[in-house]
């Protein structure tokens, strides 16, 4: 294994008055592409982490892509992200998830008033267990996930055998992205290397 690879631990589950306590898989997709971008994920993964609720999983390796947006939508110039997938566990409720994601996005100065704008930070929850939500703050899985190179390829390092509910395997999924060319083909970055959370 070669520090670029994914990073993995196996969690346990916990047991409470004779029950076992059966956690969410949870999935993370994080880039940035203002400022030191790589500090700026180290630090939101590490923050994550620094509240109780989530168990460490799987932590793909980095990744770099041209600033995404749908067909036909026009993006003011800025450089490129950088990319992760972000595997864990937990029994939260999404509701509280989002809440801690959005406070770590606050807290690094994301700024929203330009859609599809550069971004010191952005996280989203790709997936929730097997939890659907449409909610106007937070829909699961996420609506975009199929379409988006940056987070199928890092998953798929990781996960490339599970399914994305209504679109297929993972890793089938990368593949015809990666395959598509243009602006959503990402490239690994083996010289760049995130520690796993403590």
């Amino acid at each position: 294994m070669t520090a670029s690879d994914p990073i993995r631990h196996t969690p346990e589950r916990t047991a409470t008055g004779g029950h076992m306590l059966v956690q969410h898989r949870v999935v993370f997709s994080l880039g940035s592409n203002l400022g030191d971008r790589l500090d700026n994920i180290q630090e939101a993964v590490d923050a994550l982490f620094d509240a109780p609720g989530l168990t460490f999983v799987a932590l793909s390796p980095v990744y770099e892509t041209s600033p995404y947006a749908p067909p036909g939508v026009s993006i003011p110039e800025q450089g490129d992200f950088l990319n992760i997938v972000l595997v864990a566990d937990t029994r939260l409720p999404p509701e509280n998830l989002l809440e801690r994601v959005l406070n770590i996005e606050n807290s690094m100065q994301r700024v929203r008033e330009v859609r599809w704008g550069p971004r010191t930070l952005d996280i989203d929850i790709v997936v929730f267990g097997n939890v659907t939500m449409d909610d106007p703050d937070l829909t699961l899985p996420h609506p975009r996930a199929h379409e988006r190179a940056f987070v199928l390829v890092p998953w798929a390092d990781i996960e490339p055998d599970v399914l994305l509910p209504g679109h297929g395997r993972v890793g089938d999924l990368a593949d015809a992205r990666q395959s598509e060319g243009g602006p959503s083909v990402v490239r690994r970055r083996d010289d760049l290397t995130l520690q796993p959370p403590a």
